[in-house]
């Protein structure tokens, strides 16, 4: 039964009514005519039906012989297959065609020729030779096509092509017939395609050659009766002069350019003002201060009244251009070029002293599009203007417009500061305290585009305000913006309930250089459980999974066992054993990160057997990607230490390949089993070829390890300091109580209460424990290791299996004594110290029950002793 859907209008069919719904139906009507036009007739049908016993070529032949244009622009289209696969066929039967074809053809067929040839020239499937003997009048014929867009198509195919061909076949094709094809009797769109020609060409061929053969041709198109022949044929200067060389550049190019830059035509001065800027470097001295930086100061002074044309490249280029001409400014010209940028930074807001000028008339919309671009670009050069006034007179001369350009009401010129603040940063080195404000602005503006583009450099910024710029493993200095922090908060929350997830993702992937810039309780508190929030909340996939690798890096970097402790129960409770198959499915990423960040240790002591529980997992997915991540885990164990473990995990299989109902699955699952099969469990002691991770392993194991350490020292220090501070107390009131004994309790206290020797004595002693205690750890491992060698001669006795039999996951019966060593160490391979309430795979778990086996074999041969000695009395 479907709903009945009750109008709330009524239709009217009066008679006006009437004719208006007519007419609606007559328009649907003219809407379905195109509709029925297109569908193709019999005729039309067999006229393009083709016989498919006919070969590539020979349809190919056909369709271009008797077909319509849209099997023909096919055809020309699959040239470059037909090149690959016949090409002496194709050029023998079926370029003639296309030779016939092109002069009559359309625009779409035109275009698809010139990309086809184009191709065939890049993939060199035939020589350059055969290339320009077949090709070549081909695109030549149809480089004045009356089409502009196919005319320049037509062109990138030749200026690709005269990069390939041979000098002498340029000069005689292209360079000979170039000298007619420029003359003012030709069309506009041959002179146009003449200046292009001629800016390739000038790398081709020596400077002589170009000085009588290529300049003559120059000289008469910057002349051109036409403003856009002299505004190409400038543009084209640049590579002129790069083939030519300085000299020639001096004394034919700049007179040249001179000229043209003060030409009547707004766009021709513009060309000229950009390739004078490009060309600056091959100038010297001389020509820089009598030359170029009088036309350099009319175009700035032009600027703003008559010519606001070249207002935007002016400000594109202007960084570049003070810093080519620093070495001649004279201290006013320097402030003259610097004032200007400033009023480049606020045109077009039209306020001064925060107060606006009612005086100013109303700007045009395309104005204000210029005005913005302007500020842009002023934004993009700001770098280079700092490097131009020096980065120590930074908060002197450029703050306040540095300032201006970080709040400006326009989003583009917002974004273009975020994108260039590291290097402004940079800049700054130790004076990078000076901006943290904008930092905070940037991250906190309204855009979310403004904080995507700023978030790019984020570590190294926050890495330089930490530092102040100094490569010096000092304690953070962002507590001295405490701002900061609240402003990161603030911008990872506006990028979560935005629906730009991709922001939001590579936010989250930064942040993870958090601990090597803040503190670790400021992590804790402040981001570590937001971390865990959006793992849990979340429906955006990269997102949880990019939250879920921050948080196992904070928990890496956390500096207090106690919070470790509670985020690692957290991680198992909530998402390991959380009700939504989905929070299982993140635990296990969340296992991968782990694998990928921590130790092994670290990962067998709080994470194994939690993983392993999966198993069971009632959902099909969930076991699935177990099954995928089961390889990871293996190559955490190390035996004999881990074969407990180990023997849990071939367990958990076992169980999988004989109670697995779900066929995908179980699929997988006999996949992981031979994978597994394949690989070689570590063993404790350093093998060679897996001597590189192992490498790492001991590293990140000791780095756990320091952070125990310097958590245990960190106490005692606040325990020490209490102490002192009491007994200085109690010294001082004793002093001011006993005015008598003064001199006495002046000798007394600086024993009493600073205690020097004997505090320092305490904590050299205690740092020297802990250093023992991590040589006693690796000396503990080598003397089991060195026990298990020397087990051989009890091997027949005992049953001892040797080491080398270990990756193949066999049995092993070891001492009770070569497991209590590593487990009763205080700085073992677990990192973090026994007494949570966590589950753990703890290697005590193994101990007992080696221990309750020895126990139970010794009780047993002391039954069987006690009867012999029985059936001997």
């Amino acid at each position: 039964m479907h709903p009945i859907i009750i109008f709330s209008y009524k239709m009217d069919f009066s008679q006006n009514n009437l004719f208006g719904y007519i007419e609606d139906l007559q328009e649907l009507t003219i809407i379905e005519r195109p509709v029925r036009r297109s569908l193709k007739t019999p005729e039309e049908i067999e006229r393009l039906t083709v016989d498919e016993e006919l070969n590539d070529i020979e349809r190919a032949v056909y369709l271009l012989s008797s077909g319509q244009d849209i099997q023909g622009t096919s055809v020309v289209a699959s040239l470059p297959v037909l090149m690959r696969q016949n090409p002496a066929e194709t050029l023998r039967r079926v370029l003639p065609k296309v030779r016939e074809v092109l002069p009559v053809a359309g625009v779409e067929m035109q275009l698809t020729a010139a990309v086809s040839l184009l191709t065939i020239l890049q993939e060199e499937s035939i020589s350059i030779h055969t290339y320009s003997h077949s090709f070549l009048h081909i695109i030549l014929q149809n480089l004045e096509h009356r089409d502009a867009g196919v005319s320049n198509a037509w062109l990138e195919t030749l200026l690709a092509a005269i990069e390939a061909l041979p000098k002498e076949t340029i000069r005689h094709e292209i360079l000979n017939p170039l000298v007619s094809k420029a003359q003012l009797s030709q069309t506009l769109q041959s002179r146009l395609v003449s200046c292009k020609i001629l800016g390739k060409l000038a790398n081709k061929f020596e400077a002589h050659i170009i000085k009588r053969e290529i300049l003559p041709l120059v000289k008469s198109l910057c002349q051109d009766v036409e403003y856009e022949v002299r505004s190409c044929m400038c543009r084209q200067l640049e590579l002129i002069a790069q083939g030519i060389g300085t000299e020639l550049t001096k004394n034919v190019v700049l007179p040249e350019l001179v000229e043209l830059a003060r030409d009547e035509g707004s766009s021709v001065r513009l060309a000229a003002f950009e390739t004078l800027v490009n060309l600056l470097e091959m100038f010297d001295a001389d020509d820089r201060s009598q030359t170029v930086l009088p036309l350099v100061k009319s175009f700035c002074e032009k600027s703003f009244k008559a010519d606001e044309s070249i207002l935007v490249s002016l400000s594109f280029h202007l960084g570049k251009l003070c810093n080519g001409l620093y070495g001649i400014f004279t201290p006013e010209q320097h402030l003259r070029f610097l004032e200007f940028y400033k009023k480049l930074c606020t045109l077009g807001l039209e306020q001064e002293n925060g107060h606006s000028d009612n005086q100013v008339q109303l700007q045009t919309l395309e104005q204000e599009k210029k005005y913005i671009s302007v500020r842009k670009n002023c934004a993009y050069n700001l770098p280079a203007m700092m490097v131009f006034v020096d980065p120590k007179n930074f908060n002197l001369e450029l703050y306040s417009t540095f300032f201006c350009l970080c709040h400006d009401p326009e989003v583009l010129v917002r974004h273009t500061m975020a994108i260039g603040f590291y290097e402004v940063a940079k800049l700054l080195n130790t004076d990078v305290y000076v901006i943290h404000k904008e930092l905070v602005a940037l991250l906190q503006d309204e855009s979310l585009e403004v904080l995507d583009a700023l978030i790019g450099y984020l570590p190294e910024i926050l890495e330089l305000l930490s530092t102040g710029g100094e490569n010096i493993g000092t304690e953070s200095k962002l507590l001295n913006f405490p701002e900061l922090i609240p402003a990161l908060t603030r911008a990872e929350q506006r990028a979560a309930t935005s629906l730009k997830w991709r922001t939001h993702e590579k936010l989250l992937q930064k942040y993870a250089c958090l601990p090597h810039v803040i503190s670790s309780d400021q992590i804790y508190y402040r981001f570590l459980h937001r971390m865990l929030s959006i793992i849990m909340t979340n429906n955006v996939l990269p997102v949880q999974k990019a939250a879920a690798r921050t948080l196992c890096v904070y928990l890496r970097y956390n500096r207090k066992q106690e919070q470790r402790h509670e985020v690692i129960q957290k991680l198992i409770e909530q998402l390991g054993q959380g009700k939504s198959y989905w929070n299982r499915l993140r635990f296990l990423d969340t296992c991968e990160f782990i694998i990928e960040l921590f130790s092994k240790s670290f990962f067998c002591e709080y994470f194994f057997l939690p993983v392993l529980e999966l198993t069971h997992d009632p959902v099909a997915n969930v076991r699935m990607k177990l099954c995928y991540l089961l390889p990871k885990v293996k190559s955490t164990l190390k035996v004999p230490t881990d074969k407990h473990l180990l023997q849990q995990l071939e367990l958990c299989v076992r169980k999988l390949l004989c109670e697995e109902k779900d066929k995908d699955v179980l699929s997988i699952v006999k996949k992981m089993v031979l994978e597994l099969d394949r690989m070689e469990t570590s063993l404790d002691a350093f093998q060679k070829r897996f001597y590189e991770n192992d490498l790492l392993d001991q590293q990140k194991e000791r780095e756990e390890h320091l952070l125990l350490e310097m958590e245990q020292l960190e106490k005692e220090k606040q325990q020490n300091e209490g102490r002192s501070t009491s007994m200085s107390d109690k010294m001082y009131e004793k002093k001011r109580r006993d005015s008598k004994a003064s001199t006495t309790l002046a000798k007394t206290i600086p024993m009493s209460v600073s205690g020097n020797p004997s505090a320092a004595a305490g904590k050299e002693v205690k740092k020297s424990k802990l250093v023992r205690s991590q040589s006693f750890s690796s000396q503990a491992l080598q003397s089991k290791y060195g026990n298990i060698d020397k087990c051989p001669s009890k091997s027949s006795s005992t049953g001892y299996t040797p080491v080398s039999a270990v990756g193949k996951g066999s049995m092993f019966s070891f001492s009770d004594d070569s497991f209590r060593t590593r487990s009763s160490n205080p700085s073992g391979t677990a990192a973090f110290s026994s007494g949570s309430t966590l589950p753990s795979s703890s290697r005590n778990t193994s101990n007992s029950v080696d221990q309750k086996s020895n126990g139970s074999k010794e009780s047993h041969s002391r039954k069987v002793s006690l009867k012999n000695r029985k059936s001997n009395s």
